[in-house]
């Protein structure tokens, strides 16, 4: 699903509020992390998801992927 950036500006600003729902830690993008995220957004529509990974490619990769496993649109990549 592809967002048209003025959907991705209304969502960043809906997301600005929100606290991360779910975190990549050093394990990375592990079977619960995943499980976790597809709670989140049953419960929530819209989550915010935080890595505490060392490396920006490793996160970003990780985010890729996450994104790609459940074919969700990012919005935005931040740190």
């Amino acid at each position: 699903m592809e967002l048209t950036e003025k959907q991705k500006k209304h969502l960043r600003r809906l997301g600005h509020e929100l606290h991360a729902l779910v975190t990549l830690g050093n394990s990375g993008l592990t079977d619960g992390v995943a499980a976790e995220l597809e709670r989140a957004l049953h419960d929530h529509e819209l989550v915010k998801v935080k890595a505490r990974l060392g490396d920006r490619d490793a996160r970003d990769v990780a985010f890729a992927t996450l994104a790609e496993r459940r074919k969700l649109p990012t919005t935005r990549l931040a740190g």
